[in-house]
């Protein structure tokens, strides 16, 4: 039993550290665009634009921060047994990053609109913004049960066909 534990939390780190590669992507070009902004020829923006600017520049280097992190961690670590708290560090780190990213898209979103119309619609549309992120990344995810594999681990048959039994290293 203690095997298969081992083998689904193996899994299970290939699985977070897969999911990471695609949201770090996203976090990387959003922070390469937002460090570029300021130094074009025509970048005015009001002081609220300025503070928008801020928030969506440090909240996507936290993220790729944040989104990184598990990967550190995973190669300081890796040939510990212990990968139930990597994996528990791990997830915290990789939700911080996603509300980060859920942050600075939203803050980039209000840049963006309040340079091309007026602050009623940019109101709006990062309201929008903002509710779209908290519906599908958060809420969603979060409103319905779930029965977990590992508060069943007493109950787990070895033979079972539909159980993982082998993670490659």
């Amino acid at each position: 039993m203690e095997q298969r534990l081992r083998e689904k939390h193996d899994q299970e780190l290939i699985e977070l550290l897969n999911e990471l590669r695609i949201g770090l992507n996203g976090a990387q070009v959003l922070f390469a665009f937002l460090l570029v902004a300021p130094f074009s020829s025509k970048w005015e923006v009001t002081r609220g634009e300025k503070g928008a600017y801020l928030v969506a520049l440090l909240t996507a280097m936290l993220a790729i921060a944040f989104l990184i992190a598990p990967m550190a961690y995973h190669r300081l670590r890796w040939r510990e047994w212990n990968k139930e708290r990597m994996l528990s560090i791990s997830n915290a780190l990789s939700i911080a990053g996603i509300v980060c990213v859920a942050i600075a898209m939203t803050a980039s979103v209000y840049l963006v609109v309040s340079v091309l119309t007026n602050t009623n619609l940019t109101i709006a549309l990062t309201a929008v913004c903002a509710a779209i992120f908290s519906l599908t990344w958060f809420a969603l995810p979060l409103s319905t049960p779930y029965d977990r594999w590992d508060e069943h681990t007493d109950e787990l048959d070895e033979d079972d066909p539909a159980l993982p039994h082998a993670v490659a290293d």
